[in-house]
């Protein structure tokens, strides 16, 4: 999780518009995970969600599904 505590430290700063992009970003990976499993594909490094595991996404999901609420 520490790889998720260093990417995402200034989520309170997102604007609405970021936060949501981030949610549908999240949703996506999520979605690809579930489909492929162990096969899934990394992501390029310059991505937000580069090194991400499946548990991180879904931590990361829920923290922006409470900001967004």
């Amino acid at each position: 999780m520490k790889n998720l505590e260093e990417k995402f430290n200034d989520l309170d700063s997102y604007s609405p518009k970021k936060l949501r992009t981030l949610r549908n970003n999240l949703n996506n990976r999520l979605a690809h995970f579930q489909g492929h499993g162990d096969k899934s594909k990394e992501l390029k490094a310059s991505h937000k969600l580069h090194g991400l595991n499946e548990e991180e996404c879904q931590e990361l999901l829920k923290r922006v599904q409470e900001k967004l609420a």
